[in-house]
């Protein structure tokens, strides 16, 4: 820890961002309690079946403490958070896909939501979960047509209808026989993550997984 970071922890202690009491141990992602109550998903049930992916893997299920962190990330907006979030999808990512991949992307926002927001949650992610993965961290997709919050839209048909067009690969992206892990924040219906996916598998991609802080049920 250099002497700046550590002036900065103590003028602005780091917090749990599940929680929010102050960390004894500034570079942790969590505090001890929330590391024993959160609601792990391990093995299998951390899995999720997306289409154009191999399978999409999250640490986390989306409830209680865990959606609070996320909306506060993303709307308030905490982006210091992405750091906690990021170590524990990296965490996550060796878990399930030991053997590693050629490339981390992620799913874009729009310019107009990231004006609006200030930076891009999932490119931030992504690049935490590669720096500690040590994997390639680059933008391979860009978003062209801004769309509703999928948050706002109940049916799945909705969300697919949504997300449909929405998206395009960048000019001259070439990720012929690459394994791209696809990183968003939370998977829910997957409908972005199977747009985005299937863009990535046209434009080479041998397989893609998907990779996001929390799963959401989705009936």
């Amino acid at each position: 820890m250099n002497l700046g970071t550590a002036i900065l922890d103590l003028l602005f202690p780091p917090k749990c961002p599940y929680c929010q009491r102050i960390l004894e141990q500034p570079r942790a992602p969590l505090c001890p309690d929330c590391q024993k109550k959160l609601p792990w998903l391990t093995g299998r049930e951390g899995e999720r079946g997306v289409d154009f992916t191999e399978r999409c893997f999250s640490p986390l299920a989306y409830r209680d403490a865990v959606a609070d962190a996320v909306r506060r990330y993303k709307f308030r907006p905490v982006r210091a958070y992405a750091v906690p979030f990021g170590a524990i999808m990296a965490q996550c990512l060796q878990d399930h896909l030991p053997e590693g991949a050629d490339l981390i992307t992620w799913c874009p926002l729009s310019k107009k939501r990231l004006r609006e927001r200030g930076f891009d949650q999932a490119e931030l992610l992504a690049r935490v979960v590669g720096k500690a993965c040590g994997v390639p961290v680059m933008g391979t997709l860009k978003k062209v047509k801004h769309t509703q919050p999928q948050s706002g839209l109940d049916e799945e048909s909705a969300r697919r209808a949504n997300a449909r067009g929405a998206y395009l690969v960048l000019p001259g992206c070439d990720l012929t026989g690459k394994r791209v892990v696809l990183v968003d924040d939370v998977v829910t219906s997957g409908a972005t993550l199977s747009e985005c996916a299937g863009l990535l598998r046209m434009a080479g991609a041998e397989r893609v997984y998907g990779l996001t802080l929390a799963l959401a049920r989705w009936d």
